[in-house]
C-alpha cells in the first residue's frame, strides 16, 4: 500500500496511532521509519505527563501492532519499536522547540564553525527555520544562530547528577 515511500509509511503509521494514543492518554513525540544495515525499523517515540512507563509502551505496542497488521501499510519486513524519546530527546518538530525554549541543548553542526562542531547553550528561539541558542562564555555570552539544515541534531541536555544517585540496596 505504501509503495515503500518513507514519508507515506510514517504518515500512515502516524494516522493509525492517533486513536490508540488518545485512548491511552499518550502523545506522539516522533515516528521514524529507517533502515539500519539491511533491517528496517518502525519507531514510535511516545510521551505523557509524568513520563512514559514500560507498561505504556507495551500497551501501545500491542494495540498498534494489530492495527499495522490489519492495514498492512509496509511492503518490506520491519521491526516495531516503541519507547520514550529519552531525557536527552532530539528536538525535531516546531512544537518540540517551542516547548523547550529556555532549556539547555546540545547541538552538533554538520560543518564545523571555527573548527568546532559541538555546542551547548540555552535554546532561545525557533523562528522559521532558524534556531538561536545562547552560549555562556567566561567573559560574555554569545548568541549563535543556525538553520535546521546546518544541524546534525539538537538534543536536550541531561542535568541529572548521577554521582549522587542512590542505587537500591541488595537484599
Amino acid at each position: 500500500m505504501a509503495g515503500g515511500k518513507k514519508t507515506n509509511t510514517v504518515s500512515i503509521a502516524s494516522q493509525l496511532a492517533e486513536p490508540v494514543l488518545q485512548e491511552l492518554g499518550l502523545k506522539l513525540w516522533d515516528i521514524r521509519f529507517e533502515k539500519e544495515g539491511s533491517i528496517w525499523f518502525l519507531r514510535y517515540f511516545l510521551e505523557k505527563d509524568g513520563g512514559i512507563t514500560i507498561e505504556d509502551c507495551e500497551n501501545f505496542s500491542r494495540r498498534i501492532s494489530k492495527l499495522l497488521d490489519e492495514a498492512d501499510p509496509i511492503d518490506q519486513s520491519y521491526y516495531l519499536e516503541v519507547s520514550s524519546p529519552g531525557v536527552e530527546r532530539e528536538l525535531v518538530k516546531d512544537w518540540h522547540f517551542q516547548e523547550y525554549i529556555g532549556q539547555d541543548v546540545n547541538v552538533r553542526l554538520i560543518r564545523p564553525v571555527e573548527g568546532i562542531r559541538d555546542f551547548t547553550g540555552r535554546l532561545l528561539s525557533l523562528e522559521g527555520d532558524v534556531i538561536t541558542i545562547l552560549l555562556e562564555g567566561e567573559e560574555e555570552d554569545l548568541e549563535m544562530s543556525f538553520t535546521r539544515s546546518e544541524a546534525a541534531y539538537v538534543r536536550l541536555v541531561d542535568h541529572f547528577d548521577y554521582s549522587s544517585a542512590q542505587l537500591p540496596e541488595e537484599e
